[in-house]
């Protein structure tokens, strides 16, 4: 019976990534998605241990749901690279006032706020952005271009109010939220 360690197989490579994408949608507060994902999950987990437990003398199956896991983890990690749900905020800390780099992260339409700040040698300008997290990398072009010492520090936003960033178009918008806190054009 190759079909049971093919099914398994298959199961776990869909089980494992909607793990990832319910457990990304409740960290980022989406309950109802996150519930809906965990209804389809636990149908495919309840399908897969039922075919593994039929049968504990077939190690067929139990390798094939071991190694599912292993390679769902995987897949659900690219997933979720790939959609780059929610926003991160960017620091960027520069040795002088770089009016370049942040006309050009504004006419890319990041926000961009900039502060002073003493550093250990000299006086240093910190710039204080928000974006989606699926523009980071365009970001870390802009900044590594225009000033490739700057020291960059990203972490991830859960909630914010008020401020303003630029909407642009998105491919995506099932994951994303319809009513969100802060000035968009």
């Amino acid at each position: 019976m190759l079909w049971q360690p093919i099914l398994i197989l298959g199961a776990q490579l869909l089980y494992v990534p909607l793990v990832v994408l319910r457990t990304l949608m409740m960290v980022k507060g989406e309950k109802e998605r996150s519930a809906l994902f965990a209804t389809v999950e636990g149908g495919v987990h309840v399908i897969s241990l039922s075919i593994v437990f039929s049968d504990l003398s077939n190690y067929f199956n139990m390798v094939a749901y071991s190694l599912g896991f292993g390679l769902g983890m995987y897949l659900g990690s690219i997933v979720e690279e790939k959609l780059a749900i929610g926003y991160v905020s960017l620091q960027v800390n520069t040795s002088f006032h770089h009016k370049p780099l942040i006309e050009r992260l504004r006419d890319a339409d990041f926000s961009v706020a900039l502060t002073t700040v003493e550093g250990i040698e000299s006086i240093r300008v910190r710039l204080d952005c928000t974006a989606r997290r699926d523009r980071e990398h365009e970001f870390m072009a802009i900044v590594n271009e225009c000033d490739p010492n700057a020291f960059v520090v990203s972490f991830e936003t859960r909630n914010f109010q008020g401020g303003y960033i630029k909407k642009k178009s998105s491919k995506r918008t099932w994951f994303r939220r319809e009513s969100q806190t802060l000035t968009e054009e």
